[in-house]
């Protein structure tokens, strides 16, 4: 199933209809409805950019206002393009917003109610996970390099061993990234996919030659689910290309890096 464009208060942002009927608030946003001016214009969520840090708070309060969840309850991903899975407590809250972050983590997971995840993406994937079932989140960012590691792997392995989720129990939403159309790459992204995943990986890579290939993060990380034993028909996918779409989101190919952030929110709501 396709996420779909709602507008949260006054924050666009993609969602899973799944993910929305069985009541976790979560989204992707875009790099609209915010405050942040220039090449942060306007919904900048990315306190590592050089944006204006009241600016970059005043867009949290906005989208925490617009679920609504708690801002002093969130927890910020550390993105390095690893596999490092982080599991979240009460003693994380308000790290990466108000208070420094002492991990390393491109997936933060827990089963701790009020508490919100996030991760960020400008043409990387990320993703959201829910167990509605032992009621644990997810939230992942999948680069190249977390995508041919299994990021997403290891976050469904860690909630399996942290929270005894069972994968095929798991709502999955993987959204807006830079996509086949437009995610050229030389040979050494291709090669670490099929080194990865052998000759599973071929259907998410297209050769355009002269060296240059197209790879599908969507699909290969829709694959990772799959094999780390999500079905596939729960898993809701976002067919927006960042870089096509670069006025609805944030392409870091776009703006050569002078840009904001977007961001993937779930939230576990207290019992």
């Amino acid at each position: 199933m396709e996420l779909i464009d709602v507008t949260l208060g006054q924050i666009p942002m993609q969602v899973s209809l799944r993910m929305t009927a069985a009541g976790v608030p979560h989204g992707f946003t875009t790099r609209q409805g915010g405050v942040s001016e220039g090449i942060y214009s306007s919904l900048n969520l990315g306190l590592s950019r050089g944006d204006d840090k009241e600016k970059v708070l005043e867009n949290y309060r906005r989208v925490c206002g617009a679920f609504p969840v708690d801002i002093n309850k969130m927890v910020l991903t550390v993105q390095v393009h690893e596999d490092q899975v982080r599991a979240v407590t009460e003693e994380d809250w308000g790290k990466g917003l108000d208070r420094p972050q002492d991990y390393r983590a491109d997936g933060l997971i827990t089963n701790v109610p009020g508490t919100t995840l996030v991760a960020f993406g400008a043409d990387c994937l990320t993703a959201l996970l829910y167990d509605p079932v032992h009621r644990a989140i997810g939230a992942v960012h999948a680069g190249w390099r977390g995508t041919a590691k299994g990021i997403l792997a290891r976050t469904v392995e860690a909630m399996t061993a942290a929270y005894g989720t069972r994968p095929g129990d798991l709502l999955a939403a993987l959204g807006p990234c830079i996509s086949a159309c437009c995610f050229e790459t030389n040979e050494d992204v291709p090669n670490a996919m099929t080194a990865a995943l052998g000759g599973d990986a071929l259907p998410f890579i297209r050769e355009k030659g002269e060296g240059k290939f197209l790879v599908d993060l969507k699909g290969l990380n829709a694959l990772w689910l799959g094999k780390a034993g999500v079905s596939e028909q729960c898993i809701d996918t976002s067919t927006d290309c960042t870089l096509c779409k670069h006025n609805k989101y944030w392409s870091h190919r776009y703006t050569k890096g002078e840009r904001g952030s977007q961001a993937s929110i779930i939230s576990l709501l207290g019992k």
